[in-house]
């Protein structure tokens, strides 16, 4: 199925941030999967030093990142799952800076994580192909803001590339 990219009009300001990065495409799904591949060969190409530790004070590391990845992809999926079943409820945000330093990232083994993010990408992926078009067309909210199913992918992705654009420019100079 094609989902159609939203326009800015459809979104929150932040969440059109993270979906204008998305290459112009209808096969998102395809995109989240041959994105995963990308990460997966980013990160374990790099040594457990660079991937536990933080270009400045107060920032993530590189596995305090991939984890926030994933709680973000969970919360989004769970939203997602919701929404497109007619839930109503308004769901709250999270706070995703009390998320990552009590993660536990930074003590596990990059291949675990790795393996927890193809398993719930896939998750995901799986989900989100089991929608119909009235379920990608429904609309709900979260943090009192418009959140349409179809836009959750694009998020999703846009999300991952602007952290992908951090590591790279700040962690590994790309």
């Amino acid at each position: 199925m094609n989902i159609n990219k939203p326009n800015q009009n459809e979104v929150a300001p932040y969440q059109w941030d993270y979906i204008n990065t998305v290459p112009d495409t209808k096969d998102i799904l395809g995109e989240l999967q041959i994105q995963l591949i990308d990460t997966i060969d980013l990160v374990t190409s790099l040594d457990d030093e660079t991937l536990t530790s933080s270009y400045a004070e107060g920032k993530w590391t590189i596995m305090e990142i991939l984890v926030h990845l994933m709680d973000t992809e969970r919360v989004f999926a769970y939203r997602a799952l919701c929404i497109a079943r007619k839930d109503k409820t308004n769901f709250p945000g999270f706070d995703e800076n009390t998320y990552a330093p009590n993660s536990n990232a930074n003590k596990r083994k990059i291949l675990n994580v790795v393996k927890e993010y193809s398993l719930l990408r896939a998750s995901t992926i799986e989900l989100f192909q089991s929608f119909d078009e009235e379920m990608w067309a429904e609309i709900g909210s979260a943090s009192g803001l418009h959140l349409p199913v179809k836009a959750i992918p694009y998020i999703l992705c846009g999300h991952e590339i602007h952290h992908r654009n951090i590591i790279e420019e700040k962690y590994i100079g790309k």
